[in-house]
């Protein structure tokens, strides 16, 4: 269990180092993607569902976002007590950036590591996966 949560962890530690080149974050980045994936505005509601955290994690990081000059924050038209996000030129470049330093790193590890041993990794995330629970009725 130590080997598989330390090469997570070795892993995670290229992501950010790659992302730091780029003048990004793991949290910034997921939400940039995220934004540049719907190519569209979105809700800030719908981003922190997407990011799988509280609204107020959202609102927090869209001020980052915002003071970086990566996003900017517009009314929602289908209701005005909502928000949405979108992206600048410069949000959009910083996306690409970090998408490609992602592709880079991704490269390297599957280069590392050997078919068996990707197999392998797969086997055993899908054998620790949580199943969800069955609904009581």
């Amino acid at each position: 269990m130590s080997s598989f949560l330390e090469a997570a962890h070795l892993l995670h530690e290229r992501l950010e180092a790659a992302l730091k080149a780029v003048d990004l974050s793991p949290a910034k980045f997921a939400a940039l993607d995220q934004l540049m994936q719907a190519g569209e505005p979105l809700p800030l509601r719908v981003l922190s569902e997407g990011q799988r955290c509280a609204p107020s994690n959202m609102t927090q990081l869209m001020d980052r976002l915002e003071a970086d000059g990566l996003v900017r924050r517009l009314p929602d038209p289908s209701d005005r007590r909502s928000v949405r996000a979108e992206l600048t030129k410069l949000g959009r470049q910083r996306a690409t950036a970090g998408a490609k330093v992602i592709a880079k790193v991704q490269a390297d590890f599957a280069k590392a590591v050997s078919k068996a041993d990707t197999a392998a990794l797969q086997r055993l995330v899908e054998s620790i996966r949580v199943p969800a629970s069955p609904s009581r009725g």
